[in-house]
């Protein structure tokens, strides 16, 4: 701060003592001689009116089919490597700022969800997040935490996608095509590879956004009935088991059924004891679902339905899988169901 400079109390004692004439001789030699901002400063006390309104250039409407040509040409190109690697159509400068290009994408495709016809640009946002869902194990772009770079809540944009989804198809509309896009997109530890950061502290769960979708049980029920086609389309077109192939399959039907354990919670808490309760059955032994996960879902329905002998035997075997699980070490607890070595090894520890 310049020394000798008046405080306000100072300064507005001294204007006390000059007549309008002054006044008006002051301000003018300031508007005058000051610099450009000083005199818009001025400018905009003399006549607040005009210069309080501003007008900026109004963004101008978005062409979604410009917008999904140019993001499957870059989640092809991000597919293919070139923004990793030496490729001529991605030159060295655009590949240190692949995010700002996703970031623009992204916002183009959620702008164009509130166009009249939103149905393209929704495909856009669609293909971005499945972009999106496979860089957290994919060397798509040089970065450690390609969505925490990005700043892109895969949670939210997938709540707006749905909910554009609903509003301009209707729920039989947007059941068909969401049901398919959990399976894909749910993630129980976010999308982030860190799991912290502040994209991290932003995201929720797909079955959250979902449970603030389907708040009546008919739609409950119809959600449930559009996800379990989804998981037997899964099931006819999975490959046939060679002898040497079916481990590989197997994997991604347990990590499958891992990432949708909170969402299959969800369908057991709103169809037990309903007249769709029989979905349940055809959840518990779907073929595209496997693994401990499966068990203890199926633990769970045997829980809920009094079959303690079958429950504590389904816990038990989901332990041998997961002996530190803690939600089935509760149940096993809470049923009286016998641990496993490793699972009572675990807890001895756990309570040392």
């Amino acid at each position: 701060m310049p020394t000798g400079r008046m405080n306000r109390e100072q300064f507005f004692g001294q204007l006390a003592t000059l007549d309008e004439q002054r006044l008006k001789k002051a301000l003018w030699n300031l508007y005058w001689r000051g610099s450009a901002a000083t005199r818009e400063r001025i400018e905009a006390e003399i006549d607040p009116a005009r210069h309080g309104r501003v007008k900026r250039p109004s963004k101008q409407p978005v062409d979604p089919h410009q917008v999904l040509s140019e993001v499957d040409e870059f989640v092809a190109l991000a597919r293919s490597g070139a923004y990793m690697a030496g490729d001529r159509r991605v030159s060295p400068r655009e590949r240190t700022r692949w995010r700002l290009t996703f970031k623009r994408l992204v916002g183009d495709a959620q702008d164009g969800l509130r166009d009249q016809d939103a149905a393209v640009a929704a495909t856009a946002l669609e293909r971005l997040i499945d972009l999106a869902c496979e860089a957290r194990d994919y060397e798509y772009v040089h970065s450690e935490d390609p969505m925490e770079a990005a700043g892109f809540v895969v949670s939210d944009a997938v709540a707006l996608l749905w909910a554009t989804l609903q509003a301009h198809h209707g729920f039989a509309g947007f059941a068909q095509r969401a049901a398919p896009q959990l399976i894909r997109w749910e993630s129980r530890h976010g999308w982030t590879r860190s799991g912290w950061g502040r994209v991290s502290e932003k995201e929720t769960s797909l079955a959250g956004v979902l449970a603030q979708l389907l708040v009546a049980p008919d739609m409950r029920i119809g959600f449930a009935d559009r996800y379990l086609d989804a998981l037997d389309r899964l099931a006819v077109n999975a490959p046939a088991r060679p002898n040497r192939g079916w481990q590989p399959m197997r994997r991604d039907r347990d990590r499958r059924t891992a990432e949708l354990a909170e969402w299959h919670g969800l369908l057991l808490d709103w169809l037990i004891g309903s007249e769709a309760e029989d979905r349940l059955d055809r959840l518990a032994h779907h073929p595209a679902l496997g693994g401990p996960e499966l068990e203890f879902l199926k633990a769970q329905l045997a829980h809920r339905r009094g079959d303690l002998s079958s429950a504590r035997g389904l816990v038990h075997t989901a332990l041998q899988h997961l002996p530190g699980h803690q939600d089935f070490l509760d149940l096993a607890a809470e049923i009286g169901a016998p641990l496993p070595p490793r699972a009572q090894q675990l807890t001895k520890e756990r309570w040392c």
